[in-house]
């Protein structure tokens, strides 16, 4: 019978299982020590273990799927680009467990948050476990690649890190701040969300050894979708079902969070801005705060923000010449991510 399958699933149903075996023996491989529960606290954040554990608590792992992706479609065989697309991953689950922390998000992926479960001052030991295996897999690299790739994988891996800590920083800091500007904020989210994905791009390119020039727009092809993505992350923030995104949708607003639609809607000086000015947003008064942000256009704007972003990743994506089915399931990512047709 033919597949009816397209690229994109036919893809990740191969890659998928083959990313969660490298991850399974990173962490097995960290666990050689008897620590008590710290093995059990990284498999919980995974998705492996606990209640509610399978493919809705391990996530979309749409950050190592890249990378193996773009290694496919370089023209490299992207078994070889294993370690690589488990260290994003590590690293991202790494960045979840604190942003917990820091947000004070009781939930993640629809269950219980390590901190919640475990306690701060323990999800925090495990955030720092989880960066630790990341660099271990990144430097597994040197068994399937030359060490000269490998090197320069730990620098992009490095830079990529500290690029994520300064966005949230900035996140962090934005809460206490009346008014952000919208370069403040491009300027925050490039760091927090665009910079690892435009990593996992890189790394991706990179283990498959393409052209500077094809590298780079690569690169360029995962900052824009990572731009559009939080930009869609902000609207989902404030007017997704609890249900489908797996945290609450009234958070944003409550922790004072300055997204993209309320930073739009700040600069308005209307009925949304007074309000704010007023004082903190309690559970109950959210709704209706969120519908009045998007009578001001908060909401269209932000969306607008989106299409013009995804539309740039796509163009740079065009550039970057991906080959076979594996450049088809990335531009069929960018558009599945974004709720795009056509």
């Amino acid at each position: 019978m033919e597949n009816t399958l397209s690229p994109l699933k036919t893809l990740a149903g191969i890659m998928r299982p083959a990313l969660q075996n490298h991850l399974r023996s990173i962490i097995q491989a960290g666990s050689d020590f008897q620590t008590g529960q710290l093995p059990e606290m990284l498999s919980y954040q995974l998705g492996w273990t606990g209640e509610g554990a399978g493919s809705r608590a391990q996530g979309k792992q749409i950050r190592p799927l890249l990378v193996l992706l773009t290694m496919k479609a370089g023209g490299g065989r992207w078994q070889a680009a294993l370690p690589a697309a488990s260290a994003v991953e590590l690293l991202h689950n790494f960045s979840l467990i604190h942003d917990d922390i820091q947000d004070n998000s009781p939930t993640r992926r629809g269950r219980p948050s390590v901190w919640k479960r475990w306690g701060k001052a323990q999800a925090i030991n495990t955030g720092d476990a989880m960066f630790a295996l990341a660099n271990r897999s990144l430097l597994d690299l040197s068994k399937s690649l030359n060490p000269r790739i490998t090197l320069q994988a730990c620098h992009v891996f490095q830079r990529t890190t500290l690029q994520l800590t300064q966005g949230q920083h900035l996140d962090l800091a934005f809460e206490n701040e009346n008014q952000i500007t919208l370069d403040q904020y491009w300027e925050m989210i490039s760091g927090k969300t665009a910079a690892l994905l435009g990593t996992a791009m890189e790394l991706g390119a990179l283990c498959a050894q393409v052209s500077r020039t094809r590298k780079e727009a690569f690169r360029e092809f995962g900052l824009q979708l990572g731009l559009a993505f939080q930009v869609q992350d902000d609207i989902l923030g404030i007017w997704g079902e609890t249900e489908i995104i797996g945290k609450s949708n009234t958070s944003d607003l409550v922790t004072g969070k300055k997204t993209l639609p309320i930073i739009y809607g700040l600069a308005q000086g209307q009925s949304f801005s007074r309000r704010w000015k007023e004082g903190p947003i309690h559970p109950g008064q959210a709704s209706d705060i969120a519908r009045l942000l998007e009578d001001e256009g908060a909401r269209a704007f932000a969306q607008k923000e989106a299409d013009r972003l995804t539309k740039s990743a796509l163009d740079a994506l065009l550039r970057a010449k991906p080959e076979g089915k594996a450049g088809e399931a990335l531009k069929e990512l960018a558009k599945k991510l974004l709720k795009r047709k056509g």
